[in-house]
């Protein structure tokens, strides 16, 4: 699909809801960009953890965002990111860095370093975001919002499956995916809230060829009427 518009495609949702795996199959389909803003997160837990900067030290961890250098390659076919040089990719999906990024993301002003980082990348559209605020905060004026949701346990096993150390028990994968979802809602900075106009997809029982056909149907309902009420009916 190709239009000369360039959209700004918001997805959001809970750990394990599909996003990554959806944002990067519809932004091949349509040419965009594709940004994984979880991973910039993730990425300033693992410097926080290469560091020694305790998570629970708002200050520093803020102070080490600002200072942090970020490479993003978003091509969707093989994103990457790079933390001060050093290529990232694969080491930020560890249970590790995926427990600590839960926990410096609610510290506030770090929030808004990356935030301001992910608007700079977004801003000339033909992209999708996907992220857990994206749809909320990053880009509240979005083309299309999404809201991914699945139900924890279909979220839970798809977490397990793509942990890099996935060898674990799934249940207490499911645990933790209903720990992060607490967290995520409860915090102070951005909780993960579905924006009042977003399209929610519940992808339980949905494959990700169904959810992505979902929507690019929106795309092309944007494309036709710009001004036109998203909907997947």
């Amino acid at each position: 699909m190709k239009s000369s518009r360039q959209l700004i495609i918001a997805i959001d949702g809970p750990a394990g809801s599909g996003k990554s795996t959806v944002g990067k199959l519809l932004a091949q389909q349509l040419n965009y960009l594709y940004v994984d803003t979880g991973a910039m997160y993730r990425a300033a837990a693992w410097k926080a953890l290469q560091l020694g900067v305790a998570l629970d030290d708002g200050p520093a961890l803020t102070r080490l965002a600002q200072r942090m250098q970020l490479q993003l390659k978003c091509d969707p076919r093989n994103f990457q990111i790079a933390v001060d040089g050093t290529d990232v990719t694969s080491a930020i999906r560890s249970a590790e860095v995926s427990d600590a990024s839960s926990k410096v993301s609610v510290v506030a002003d770090l929030r808004k370093e990356l935030v301001a980082q992910q608007q700079r990348l977004g801003k000339g559209g033909g992209v999708v975001m996907e992220g857990r605020d994206i749809g909320t905060v990053v880009f509240p004026d979005a083309d299309i919002k999404i809201f991914l949701d699945a139900s924890p346990e279909a979220r839970g096993a798809r977490r397990h499956e793509q942990d890099a150390e996935g060898s674990g028990n799934p249940q207490e994968t499911i645990q933790a995916v209903r720990h992060r979802d607490s967290r995520d809602a409860s915090r102070r900075a951005s909780p993960m809230v579905a924006a009042a106009d977003a399209v929610h997809l519940d992808t339980t029982h949905l494959t990700v060829d169904e959810v992505v056909q979902r929507i690019l149907e929106l795309v092309k309902q944007k494309l036709a009427d710009p001004k036109g009420v998203a909907s997947t009916r």
